[in-house]
């Protein structure tokens, strides 16, 4: 495995390293890597793109081939062995901090933030639920349970984050003065 993660290094804008966001689907993180990565002038790495280039087939096809078990196996050694830059911000899938031990690697290995939404907030956001393996063919009543179950089970790892922060309607400098504040740097 390589982690390639030197936090002995740093970056030209003061600190430097790698920023992990984890939440769950719909809540934004892929949208808030892009938004961070663009105020620190860094690169944006993305779980499941990774995935998808590595692969050859959406995340919904590997899914449906190769069942859930597999996948979380393909997203922890995925995790694992990027290369990450100095500095980077990375957009984790939903469920990538509940498998194996990835949310104490990335605790060790980086700085998490939990990009947090109320059930309600996220069946607002979960429009094309045909694109996410879980959610297909559910309606609005139907996925809020389903949100609301996962959530119990997930917090358990979620809030393992050095960072909670309500994501909803989240402007993109104010996530990076929390960041600051706790992590210092940049």
């Amino acid at each position: 495995m390589n982690k390639n993660i030197n936090h002995e290094e740093k970056s030209p804008l003061g600190g430097g390293g790698v920023i992990f966001l984890v939440g769950f689907m719909g809540c934004g993180k892929s949208t808030k890597a892009k938004q961070l990565a663009n105020l620190l002038a860094c690169p944006v790495i993305d779980i499941d793109a990774v995935i998808v280039e590595q692969q050859g087939v959406s995340i919904a096809d590997y899914f449906a081939a190769n069942g859930e078990e597999a996948f979380r196996q393909l997203e922890n050694e995925t995790l694992k062995s990027f290369h990450y830059p100095e500095t980077c911000v990375v957009a984790t899938g939903g469920g990538l901090p509940c498998y194996f031990d990835n949310m104490e690697w990335m605790n060790k290995n980086g700085m998490t933030v939990y990009l947090e939404m109320s059930p309600q907030q996220l069946v607002s956001r979960l429009h094309n639920r045909e694109k996410r393996p879980l959610l297909k063919g559910m309606n609005d009543e139907e996925l809020l349970a389903f949100i609301v179950g996962k959530l119990e089970e997930r917090n358990v790892f979620y809030r393992q984050s050095k960072l909670h922060i309500n994501s909803f309607d989240l402007e993109p400098k104010k996530l990076l003065e929390e960041i600051k504040q706790l992590y210092g740097g940049f």
